[in-house]
């Protein structure tokens, strides 16, 4: 769980921004947004295999 102390003089907008960045760290946007809809066992299959061909093409290049 993310989570920011505001410090005794730190304004409203630098602890958003802070807040921010540590979500964005954290991954969880990018969780947020796989889990918007159902994904079926196929659908899951063809996106895993597209992912490991772009590790394997970044990796030999």
């Amino acid at each position: 769980m993310t989570q920011i102390i505001l410090g005794e003089h730190e304004g409203i907008e630098s602890a958003l921004r802070r807040f921010k960045r540590q979500v964005s760290r954290a991954g969880i946007f990018a969780d947020i947004k796989k889990h918007r809809h159902f994904e079926t066992p196929i659908e899951k299959r063809k996106r895993k295999a597209i992912a490991k061909q772009k590790q394997r093409k970044i990796k030999y290049y």
